[in-house]
């Protein structure tokens, strides 16, 4: 799977396809990860990309004509026939969840990833080139970049092969296999740890103990941690029941 990643920050982003899980991944061939510095379409000394806002007001606004260049020089260098889909790393975007990401993976169309800087990009790269607009939160970064390290990382471990274990994904948190609810908790060696001892069931080797253990855990700690996903499992329970 390929990604492309538009930012003035090249260095900060290659460093993910260098290390752990996503460093494997790109040895083995399974992504491939490009960035490209919008710098590189300017056409003055200066090599500009940002400038005033129209209307006035604080901060600075990633230009069109850079940004709208590296996009189509992206683009055009795609196989005949072959799909790329644009996402931009924005405040306001949907929130970015595992069914996404998921999705993605599964679908293992070529990514564009769009970084934005300062108070954001002209609106009207959004209005021609923008497939999807994605957010990692409620809160502002100072650029999109550590959004789209996000997706490169967490999509690339849902890629069959990426992982030692293709079944360790599907016991992930929030995993459709496990059905949105949280990880139950885990242990290793040594048994004991400033008094604190594992449990016996985990030593047990009652494989449908354990698994029972196991569920009971993570239902628990989903409605202590997180009620809302909760909710959520117990809803979708109710209508699978009827």
């Amino acid at each position: 799977m390929r990604f492309d990643v538009i930012t003035l920050f090249p260095e900060l982003v290659e460093m993910v396809s260098q290390v752990g899980v996503t460093g494997r991944a790109a040895k083995r061939g399974l992504i491939d990860l490009h960035c490209w510095n919008p710098r590189d379409y300017t056409e003055d000394v200066h090599r500009t990309v940002d400038d005033r806002p129209y209307g006035g007001g604080p901060g600075m606004v990633m230009k069109a004509d850079c940004l709208l260049k590296a996009i189509r020089d992206i683009k055009s260098k795609k196989k005949p026939g072959k799909q790329a889909k644009l996402i931009y790393l924005s405040p306001q975007g949907q929130a970015l969840d595992q069914d996404a990401l998921a999705k993605m993976a599964e679908a293992q169309t070529d990514l564009i990833l769009l970084c934005g800087r300062y108070e954001g990009i002209d609106e009207r790269v959004i209005e021609l080139e923008v497939d999807e607009q994605w957010s990692l939160g409620d809160y502002v970064l100072s650029g999109g970049e550590l959004g789209a390290m996000v997706m490169v990382d967490a999509i690339t471990r849902l890629l069959p092969g990426a992982l030692g274990h293709d079944a360790s994904a599907d016991e992930d948190s929030f995993s459709k296999a496990n059905e949105g609810l949280l990880d139950c908790p885990h242990y290793t060696r040594p048994d004991v740890v400033e008094g604190l001892q594992i449990p016996a069931v985990l030593k047990s080797g009652d494989h449908k103990a354990i698994a029972d253990w196991r569920r009971k855990q993570s239902l628990q700690r989903t409605e202590k941690i997180r009620p809302d996903l909760f909710k959520k499992f117990l809803k979708i329970n109710a209508k699978t029941d009827k």
